[in-house]
């Protein structure tokens, strides 16, 4: 088996609350194609042979409640953690911390979104 994840299918309270943030979040992970789909905000990631590889998609459920729950993005190296969290704070994220090292070797920085659900973008050399 060489893909691990297929996509993400997330839920947020109000979609027009957090549309700005992921159409900002999503291209700057390498999610570049919007699917443009009705009630929801997808981004998929394409494959160099132009297959869609994997995709990320938020819809709205307004009775969604975060929870303790975490979804990391890989960076290659510190300094790319670095530019995305600079992306992510100007997108608007909500409660960041970093970045910097959590660990020897592993570099991060954490945030969430407006439905409070929680992100991390990391690079690891251990």
């Amino acid at each position: 088996m060489t893909r691990r994840l297929d996509h993400i299918d997330l839920r947020v309270r109000h979609l027009e609350e957090v549309r700005a943030f992921y159409e900002t979040l999503l291209p700057a992970l390498g999610f570049v194609h919007d699917a443009k789909i009705e009630g929801w905000i997808q981004y998929d990631a394409m494959g160099e042979d132009g297959d869609l590889r994997d995709f990320f998609g938020v819809t709205e459920s307004p009775a969604h409640i975060a929870n303790e729950n975490r979804i990391a993005f890989w960076a290659d190296t510190d300094a790319e953690v670095d530019r995305l969290a600079g992306i992510v704070v100007n997108a608007g994220a909500k409660n960041v911390e970093g970045p910097g090292f959590e660990a020897p070797g592993y570099y991060a920085v954490f945030f969430e979104d407006a439905s409070g659900n929680r992100f991390e973008i990391c690079h690891r050399t251990n």
